[in-house]
């Protein structure tokens, strides 16, 4: 789905003299590329205060408990997206709210979000699915009517501009009270491992989230609140500086491929190709066709055995999984993200953009609805 190999030959020199300068000094934790890497990130996000922390899921996780959430707390999020965006919510005791999204962006939908709200409800997760920022103007005017912490699950979307109507233009995950990403291989801005990272421009949040990050300590071995251990390693650290001088370029090899397929693949009856959303850049994470006749599994069988990988971004929603049954009544439904499920396939998408294998993948869709 992604050719991580291509990408790191590009790069591989500047890679390898961070690795070995890491391996040299042997400061393996907390060395001086986490603190050059957030540096840089910081600049680039525009953004106050990154913490970096082991992954993703652990920065929602540290995000809910630094926004000290208490159990039974409601939390609104979108049923059609990764687990990690729902799982935390549970983990911490607190009741995930899961609603539905829009049927050509993917993202949160607001109509109609009032009724979801209780005495209970104090944060809401937009998540920005597949590389565009969800309706983040609303989503904070809808925060404030109803008092609520706006966290960004940004796991998706590193990279992309989100313009207000004034036309002040954020990038994705500093519009919030805090936003959250993950730095997995496979994301835009992915390390050789795991790792992940919260932004926010509230200083005393940050103090906060650091501390937790950091079993609960500002000074060492003295504990202020109850924590957790999750550190951004200085190897992989030392990765991220080098791929963040390259994650704009990465952005725009993505969009060519996908605008790319776009042409190609636009006027097939059965197909629908990525709606851009009018307020945000794309940063295609992920390219996602809707295909609208019943045929999605039947396509992607076919596609394998052509040797083309693609991928279902999700085949199931969260309020569907066995895990979730405690938190929705029997029968609910979602009507948008059941269609979704059924309809969604994601192709290749690389920063390597290669338009004899594009080319491949195009034609053997086509032959499939001609046949």
């Amino acid at each position: 789905m992604v050719d991580l190999k291509g990408q790191y030959d590009k790069i591989k020199n500047e890679v390898n003299v961070e690795i070995q300068n890491c391996l040299e000094n042997t400061a393996y934790i907390n060395g001086p590329a986490v603190k050059e890497f957030q540096h840089d990130f910081e600049k680039y996000l525009n953004v106050k205060h990154v913490i970096p922390c082991a992954n993703g899921t652990d920065a929602l996780q540290i995000a809910m408990m630094a926004l000290n959430l208490q159990p039974g707390d409601e939390v609104i999020c979108p049923a059609f997206t990764y687990v990690a965006t729902a799982e935390v919510i549970g983990l911490l005791g607190l009741k995930p709210v899961m609603v539905d999204v829009d049927p050509e962006t993917f993202n949160i939908n607001m109509e109609g979000l009032d009724k979801y709200i209780t005495d209970n409800t104090k944060a809401i997760v937009p998540v920005h699915l597949y590389g565009q920022t969800a309706e983040m103007e609303k989503i904070m005017q809808f925060a404030k009517k109803y008092n609520l912490f706006v966290i960004e699950d940004n796991a998706q979307a590193i990279g992309s501009d989100f313009t207000f109507e004034n036309g002040v233009v954020k990038k994705s995950g500093t519009i919030g009270d805090i936003g959250c990403t993950s730095f997995f291989p496979s994301k835009n801005l992915g390390c050789y491992g795991d790792g992940g990272a919260l932004m926010t421009n509230d200083d005393e949040l940050a103090l906060r989230i650091r501390m937790i990050a950091n079993h609960g300590q500002e000074k060492k071995y003295y504990h202020k609140v109850l924590g957790c251990n999750s550190r951004l390693d200085t190897l992989q650290a030392a990765i991220l500086k080098i791929k963040l001088q390259h994650l704009d370029e990465y952005s725009s090899l993505r969009n060519k491929m996908a605008l790319y397929y776009d042409e190609n693949l636009k006027d097939i009856e059965n197909v629908r190709i990525p709606k851009r959303s009018a307020n945000s850049s794309h940063v295609f994470h992920q390219y996602t066709l809707r295909v609208v006749d019943g045929s999605r599994n039947e396509l992607q069988r076919y596609l394998a055995d052509k040797g083309i990988p693609s991928m279902i971004y999700y085949p199931l929603p969260l309020y569907k999984q066995e895990a979730f049954q405690q938190y929705v009544d029997i029968g609910f439904s979602l009507p948008v993200t059941e269609r979704l499920c059924e309809e969604v396939i994601s192709l290749p998408i690389h920063t390597e953009f290669n338009q004899e294998v594009s080319d491949y993948i195009i034609s053997e869709i086509k032959n499939f609805f001609k046949s």
